[in-house]
C-alpha cells in the first residue's frame, strides 16, 4: 500500500522569528500542492498572540490554488471559534485538533484539561461531520514526557479508547520531545492497530538524523502507514524545552520509502521546485539533495 504523507509547512513556520507574508507562504504552499504530499498541514486558526506567524491564515487560504492537485488542505485549530472558522472554509479540508496524554501539556499548549478536551473533540467532530470535514487528533506526548506526569502504553490505550467512543476515526500518535524509541513504538502501534481497526494511526515524529530510521521502521513494520514530516526538518515545539529536536526530514521519510520499496505518490520534479524555494524563503543552507 501506498504511504499517506502529510506534509506540514505550518510547522515549519510558526516558531520562526521573523514574519513571512501572506503571499509568499501561499506562493510556498501552492509548490507543494503540485508534489503529491496527501495532506498539506497549511496554518493554524488559534489567537495571533499564540501564533502570530500564522495570523494571516485566512488570506493565505484565499491564495491557494487547488483546482489541480490531489493534496488536501488541513488546518490546526485549538478551540471552538477555531473550529466553527474551519469548517466555514471551501478549501479547508481536514481539522487537526492537539490532544495529550500529558495534562501539563494540554494546559501550557491549549489552556484545557483532558475533561475540557475531550468535549471540544466531540464538538470538533459534530462540527466536521456537519461541513462535510474530517477530523485528525494529535495525541502528543504519546510516548512519554518531560514533566513527570504519569506515562505508560495503558494510558495511551484509555486516551485512544476514550477517543474512540466519541467517533475520532483519525489518531496521530506524536513525540515532539524526542524519548520514542523503536520497542515502545513498535508495541504502542501493534497494540493500537489491533484493538481499533477503525481507526487510522499516524505517526508525528520529532527525531535526530541518526535515529529515525529505525524509528520510522518500528511503526511501518508495526502497521502504522500514515507519517507527517517537513522539508528539512524544521521546527521544534517551544513550549516543551525541546524545541532543538526537529521534525522528520521529508527527505529522510522518502529515502526509507526508496530503500524499502514503498510506493508514494510524490513528484520529483515538482518536489525539486518546492525544496529550491525553501531554501530560498528560510535561508537554509539545506541537507536536503535534490532528486535526481
Amino acid at each position: 500500500m501506498n504511504l499517506v504523507i502529510t506534509e506540514s509547512p505550518r510547522d515549519a513556520i510558526q516558531g520562526l522569528h521573523d514574519y513571512i507574508p501572506a503571499q509568499l507562504k501561499a506562493d510556498y504552499i501552492n509548490r507543494l500542492l503540485k508534489v503529491g504530499f496527501d495532506i498539506i498541514d497549511a496554518g493554524s486558526l488559534v489567537s495571533d498572540k499564540a501564533i502570530p506567524q500564522l495570523k494571516d491564515t485566512a488570506e493565505v487560504l484565499s491564495k491557494l490554488d487547488i483546482s489541480d492537485t490531489c493534496s488536501k488542505i488541513m488546518i490546526l485549530i485549538a478551540n471552538a471559534k477555531g473550529i466553527e472558522t474551519a469548517v466555514s472554509f471551501e478549501e479547508i479540508s481536514w481539522l487537526a485538533f492537539p490532544f495529550s496524554i500529558s495534562p501539563t501539556f494540554l494546559k501550557l499548549n491549549i489552556n484545557s484539561d483532558h475533561e475540557q478536551a475531550l468535549k471540544l473533540t466531540e464538538f470538533a467532530i459534530n462540527s466536521c461531520d456537519k461541513n462535510k470535514k474530517i477530523l485528525k487528533v494529535y495525541l502528543t506526548m504519546a510516548f512519554g514526557n518531560p514533566y513527570n506526569d504519569k506515562y505508560s502504553p495503558e494510558i495511551v490505550m484509555e486516551s485512544v479508547a476514550k477517543l474512540n467512543s466519541i467517533g475520532v476515526k483519525h489518531i496521530t500518535l506524536s513525540d515532539i520531545t524526542g524519548v520514542a524509541n523503536n520497542t515502545l513504538i513498535s508495541h504502542i502501534y501493534a497494540q493500537l492497530i489491533s484493538d481499533f481497526p477503525a481507526i487510522e494511526f499516524g505517526l508525528h515524529l520529532h527525531t535526530t538524523p541518526e535515529t529515525y530510521y529505525e524509528k520510522l521502521d518500528a511503526a511501518f513494520v508495526s502497521g502504522c502507514h500514515n507519517f507527517d514530516a517537513v522539508i528539512n526538518g524544521m521546527g521544534g515545539c517551544p513550549m516543551t524545552g525541546h524545541e532543538l529536536v526537529r521534525n522528520l526530514n521529508t527527505m529522510d521519510l522518502l529515502n526509507y520509502c526508496s530503500k524499502n520499496n514503498i510506493k508514494t505518490n510524490i513528484n520529483k520534479l515538482a518536489l525539486n521546485d518546492a525544496l529550491l524555494m525553501n531554501r530560498e524563503l528560510f535561508g537554509i543552507n539545506s541537507k536536503s539533495h535534490l532528486l535526481n
